[in-house]
């Protein structure tokens, strides 16, 4: 590591009293606090760190900063790994484990090398012109296999993730010179400012060249120095190492902060009443053959390693420019002890036409004005840079609009967005004196031009002549992470993809995850050239959130599992725990979906548990069924209008089943409807739709029916319920001590009673899912468990056999009864009529939510599909859900497709349920059923399959 490490003061971002230990491919290397992955590597002189996507050519560090295209790595090991992370933009840590992912069995002998073989036909669009026949599905696994540059973790990620919003008066994004004085000047003037930086270092470009010896370097140490010191006075809030990766209207910026050994990421929602970005330049690359080998990097970048990481990118280094910027910092570079061999000005004639190596540079061809011989240097590192670039990603996200500026070579801002502001080189202004009065001006919240300029001419076209190529074979790139080259461009061109945003997918360039941050101008320039447009009339692309890769963890921040969609426990969760539950997530509840014993499968457990119910007695817990109380002298009327049935006539102390509509007519939950007084109701609701219907019920009394005198309480975690079925369910509930009451001679079907119980006041509803006679006993939900418990002693006591059953039993025998689910039988076009339950209608005078949609030409067609029962003719095989009715071997026309099906316990035999087109009138008809080529031949039948008299709900 010695050889590529200067001394210092050289590297100001190291604490060089601690090393740090890491792997990089299998071997153990080491840096120091403060390092990035990217200088770590540099400074251990590795050169070969990966290989190109397409290609698998050679490639090594290029950049310092986000826009790195090559370097890239899985960081982590197995659940911890995160794939495709720049090294340039994860800091050293001890034990880190880094590894190239593009490449095998290993990254000096990649097999993938292959492909530069193919070179001549893997151009742009080769895909879409040769995987198509004969059958794209053919070479889609090994598209697949083949497919990105890393491998995700292999189980949970371990790391933790947080979020936080804060707000500002002003937020300032990056805090080179410019950031800094646009902060103190909005601060100094009273407004509350925050300021954020990537780096973990203020001052940008000016710090790496105050980090430097002589007058120059003094000077800028001061100016940043007094500029960080007015910011603390003023009492501007820093934020180092976060990114604002996205920003959004109404003053939304969202940004990623680099997290602690507790916190690995933190997101941060920011919500400003101005935005001022201040996010710098970057490097404009200049294009030669052979621009990719390991060892051609950004001049800017190489500055960067010796000023903070004390990295000498190369021990023989020549420097190319178009630009004096360019020039300038030769004399920096070598400052730092640098060793630059030759400087090679683009302006004077001097084109690098070739660069020798393949896995590292060993020298650099090049040919000056008048002199077309080719020369050689030895050397083991090339700098380049063609200008530079603004950062203008967040400004285009915000919707601000871009110029083509023919003097600097380079698009600028020029429509400002609403509340946002550009300053410094992002906004085109690189003398410093402009820039610094430029930002405080904006700062101070006056709207003003930039004086765009300072950076001297750049070329327009950054490469060497064609005819000084001659004897150059090497590819010239344009985008290095998609290996795209100049010859691409020129085929879309040919082709007629002309339009950027045509070029942009034709050719894949600027698709990475650098988001073409350094090749997007380059590939513009070249397409306006080859099509004799200015790079203003070729446009850009839009610019899109994320501005650099941000993991999936730090965009939910944290919320994966049950922080994401915390799932609801019911009352009497330890009851179902200590009897074995197999527990599901069922609209957002976490509940029993069967009680499986031994090495029972769910199938075998769902069809045991229907059985015992059908035989004897058994417990359910239907504690997250939709409960809403309803009050008001106008309660009845307005339910009339919520449902297609009648609920004013239904007599206190009695249920009605309801089905609810949108105003669309089609069917959006269903359940009972109970009434406990002549302005008193208890409504119940599917489980998944509670929160659905409740919100709806507020938003017709709020919006639409506002004169109306009605209370709407959802009461869903107040109550529990205990549901008792089976053809026992009253023997069980005597014997645990409930009055006669309750019995199914005094109690009828679809009736509800109030009843004292053990001291508590509980609500006691006949009704059925099941089609076995079924209590359903609502009772406050502390007191759920308590019942259950209570209940099954009392079943063993009196030599009872009591079951329990989950939710996969209860869809058998709702199944069995042919009782229609909704969200399973129904989806976004079911009518009432399509399920059988427009039978009503006609007795009901009022209006109802959706009525007039019904009565449609759509919804009164005849060739409707219609709810039938389904049994297949083999009474062996299951019909699988969501296999479609045909009337002949596909493709063909689809008449209707399986919505519910199981095997029945009751028959012994498979039923399902069916969306048929005129279902109703082909009852005996046998039908073809495909699923994934398979044929299933069943016949329409009538529901309910089991018990269609229904005899059974009375015990």
């Amino acid at each position: 590591m010695a050889g590529y490490r200067l001394p210092e003061p050289a590297g100001n971002a190291l604490n060089r009293r601690r090393a740090i230990s890491f792997k990089f491919n299998g071997d153990d290397l080491s840096g120091f606090a403060g390092d990035t992955l990217a200088s770590a590597l540099l400074a251990n002189g590795e050169r070969l760190i990966g290989r190109s996507f397409k290609y698998h050519r050679p490639r090594g560090i290029v950049s310092c900063g986000v826009e790195e295209p090559t370097g890239l790595f899985d960081i982590g090991d197995r659940a911890a790994r995160v794939a495709n992370t720049r090294a340039t933009d994860v800091a050293l840590t001890e034990g880190m484990v880094a590894r190239t992912g593009n490449a095998w069995p290993s990254v000096r002998f990649d097999v993938g090398a292959i492909n530069s073989l193919f070179a001549s036909v893997l151009t742009a669009g080769f895909y879409y012109k040769t995987f198509m026949w004969p059958d794209w599905r053919l070479f889609e696994p090994m598209i697949r296999k083949m497919a990105g540059l890393g491998f995700a973790g292999d189980g949970p990620d371990p790391d933790r993730y947080d979020e936080l919003s804060l707000r500002a008066e002003v937020l300032v994004v990056g805090a080179g010179l410019a950031g800094l004085e646009a902060a103190v000047a909005a601060a100094e003037q009273g407004a509350q400012v925050l300021l954020v930086e990537s780096d973990t270092w203020m001052g940008g470009w000016a710090a790496t060249v105050a980090a430097g010896s002589g007058k120059d370097g003094a000077d800028m140490r001061r100016t940043v120095a007094s500029l960080i010191e007015r910011a603390s006075k003023a009492g501007v809030t820093i934020r180092m190492g976060t990114t604002v990766f996205g920003l959004y209207d109404h003053g939304l910026a969202v940004a990623v902060e680099n997290g602690s050994r507790v916190v690995r990421e933190r997101t941060i929602k920011i919500r400003a009443g101005r935005t001022i970005l201040a996010t710098g330049a970057f490097d404009r690359p200049m294009l030669f053959p052979d621009n990719d080998r390991p060892g051609v990097m950004f001049a800017h970048g190489a500055e960067r390693y010796a000023a903070h990481y004390g990295v000498a990118v190369g021990k023989r280094v020549v420097v190319a420019s178009s630009c004096q910027a360019g020039l300038d910092l030769v004399t920096r570079l070598r400052g730092w002890g640098v060793n630059v061999v030759s400087v090679l000005d683009f302006r004077k004639g001097d084109y690098v036409v070739g660069v020798r190596g393949r896995t590292e540079v060993t020298g650099v061809t090049f040919v000056s004005q008048g002199d077309p011989k080719h020369r050689n240097i030895e050397a083991d590192t090339l700098l380049h840079t063609g200008g530079l670039t603004p950062n203008v990603s967040l400004h285009s996200q915000a919707g601000g609009g871009l110029r083509w500026d023919d003097e600097a070579s380079m698009f600028v801002p020029s429509r400002l967005a609403q509340g946002v502001g550009v300053v410094g080189a992002c906004a085109g202004v690189f003398d410093l004196g402009d820039a610094l009065e430029h930002a405080r001006q904006v700062g101070l919240g006056r709207i003003v031009d930039a004086p765009v300029g300072g950076a001297g001419h750049i070329p327009a076209v950054n490469s060497p002549p064609k005819e000084l190529l001659a004897g150059s074979s090497g590819k010239t790139f344009v985008d290095l992470q998609n290996d795209v080259c100049e010859t691409d461009v020129a085929l879309a061109a040919r082709e007629n993809y002309r339009s950027v945003e045509h070029l942009k997918r034709y050719t894949t360039t600027g698709m990475a995850t650098d988001q073409g941050k350094t090749s997007n101008v380059n590939a513009l320039v070249t397409m306006g050239r080859l099509t004799s447009r200015t790079p203003n009339q070729v446009g850009t692309t839009k610019f899109r959130p994320p501005y650099k890769p941000v993991t999936l963890g730090a965009i939910v921040a944290g919320r994966g599992g049950e922080r994401y969609r915390p799932l609801k426990r019911m009352p009497a969760h330890a009851f179902h725990q200590s009897r074995g539950a197999l527990f599901e997530e069922f609209g957002g509840w976490l509940r029993p979906a069967a009680y499986p014993k031994g090495d029972e499968s769910l199938e075998a457990a769902a069809e045991r548990e229907a059985a015992h119910t059908r035989n004897s007695v058994s417990l359910f817990e239907g504690s997250p069924l939709g409960k809403i109380e309803v009050y008001g002298p106008d309660a009845a009327a307005f339910l009339d209008l919520m449902y297609v049935g009648n609920i004013s006539t239904i007599a206190v102390g009695n249920a009605r089943y309801g089905l609810m509509l949108n105003e669309n007519g089609i069917v959006v939950d269903d359940g009972i409807v109970a009434r406990l007084g002549p302005e008193h109701f208890w409504v119940n609701t599917t489980s998944g739709g509670a929160e659905r219907a409740a919100l709806a019920f507020e938003e017709w009394l709020q919006c639409e029916f506002v004169d109306m005198h009605v209370f709407v309480q959802p009461v869903v975690s107040q109550w529990g319920n205990v549901t008792v079925a089976g053809p026992k369910a009253w023997k069980l509930l005597e014997a645990a001590g409930f009055g006669a009451e309750l019995s199914p001679a005094a109690m009828k079907h679809m009736t509800m009673r109030e009843v004292d119980y053990a001291g508590v006041r509980m609500r006691v509803m006949r009704a059925s899912f099941s089609g076995e006679l079924g209590y359903e006993i609502n009772v406050p939900a502390l007191h759920t468990q308590a019942l259950m418990e209570r209940l099954w002693r009392a079943g063993g006591a009196f030599g009872l056999d009591v079951g329990m059953y989950g939710i996969e039993a209860l869809m058998l025998m709702r199944l069995e009864k042919g009782f229609l689910h909704v969200g399973a039988d129904t989806d976004g076009t079911t009518l009432p009529q399509d399920v059988g339950m427009a039978r009503g209608l006609d007795k009901k005078a009022a209006n109802f939510v959706g009525r007039r949609s019904m009565l449609r030409a759509a919804g009164q067609d005849p060739s409707r599909m219609q709810l039938v029962g389904l049994v297949p003719t083999d009474k062996r095989t299951r019909l699988p859900v969501g296999a479609h009715i045909v009337p002949h071997r596909p493709p063909s026309p689809i008449e209707g497709f399986v919505t519910s099906s199981g095997f029945s316990p009751a028959l012994r035999h498979p039923v399902a349920l069916a969306m048929l087109t005129r279902g109703t009138q082909r009852i005996g008809e046998r039908l073809r059923i495909y699923h994934l080529d398979t044929e299933i031949e069943a016949e329409v039948v009538k529901t309910p399959f089991f018990d269609p008299a229904g005899e059974r709900l009375h015990g």
